[in-house]
């Protein structure tokens, strides 16, 4: 099992920083155990630490007084998030929320500041941590706003692969057909209808506990079925009319309206 200092440890940032630094950022850093629908933050709290996440899921969602709520993004395992807020210094902006039990590695407010005071190095990471993490945001309103469902999932997909956010990341995504609804904003029913339409496409192969990906280029750039999988897909339902129309019905009257 992975600890938190060996993920620690093994963050992109990490390199970056001198070893006696590193390890003070280690010693002061503290886990968290967070079981399915925990709260990894609150929105309106105040922000007090840096998350990364060991092993599991947390979605980061908003939600309304009438009890609407909306999935903004995801983060697995090796991903970091809660930048952004603890550099401007306010309060979450969103609920984070385990999808399944997950492990947090979480590094102090005070650590953090620190880090951004003393490191250059560790002041691009975030630089493109930022960056990624925006072109990740417009890439879901485009798709929120412009794409079918097939479509918002693929793309949904395509993002966990960006090396940025998600560099632990293999072809083999671990999942569930719930899951990823609730990320890409579409029902586990037209979850699953999208991935096995993305399937016969050939973009990705449904697996036990997850997806395996097998064109992350085509998932990227993904607008819709194309005409042999909306074909196959029809073909079932042609045939059974042809069918229908075909056999008789046993003692059907006729009637003349």
């Amino acid at each position: 099992m992975k600890t938190s200092e060996s993920m620690l440890r093994g963050s992109t940032w990490a390199s970056s920083l001198a070893p006696p630094e590193l390890d003070r950022v280690v010693a002061e850093a503290f886990e968290r155990h967070l079981p399915v629908g925990g709260h990894a933050t609150h929105r309106g709290e105040p922000a007090e630490c840096w998350i990364g996440v060991i092993d599991g899921l947390v979605k980061m969602t908003v939600s309304h007084t009438d009890g609407r709520h909306s999935t903004l993004t995801g983060v697995t395992a090796g991903g970091w998030a809660g930048e952004g807020t603890l550099l401007k210094g306010g309060r979450w902006g969103y609920d984070a929320v385990a999808v399944r039990d997950t492990r947090l590695v979480c590094i102090p407010r005070h650590s953090f500041e620190r880090l951004v005071s003393t490191s250059l190095p560790f002041n691009r990471f975030l630089l493109a941590q930022l960056n990624a993490r925006l072109s990740l945001f417009i890439g879901l309103i485009e798709n929120d706003r412009l794409l079918g469902p097939d479509a918002r999932v693929a793309r949904c997909l395509a993002m966990l692969f960006e090396p940025a956010l998600y560099p632990n990341t293999g072809s083999f995504v671990q999942l569930s057909q719930e899951e990823i609804g609730l990320l890409s904003g579409v029902s586990r029913q037209r979850a699953n209808e999208s991935l096995h339409a993305l399937e016969r496409d050939g973009l990705l192969r449904v697996d036990f506990g997850g997806v395996t990906v097998l064109d992350l280029p085509g998932l990227r750039c993904y607008a819709g079925p194309s005409r042999s999988s909306r074909r196959n897909a029809r073909a079932p339902l042609q045939a059974a009319a042809l069918a229908a129309i075909d056999t008789p019905a046993a003692d059907q009257p006729i009637s003349v309206m």
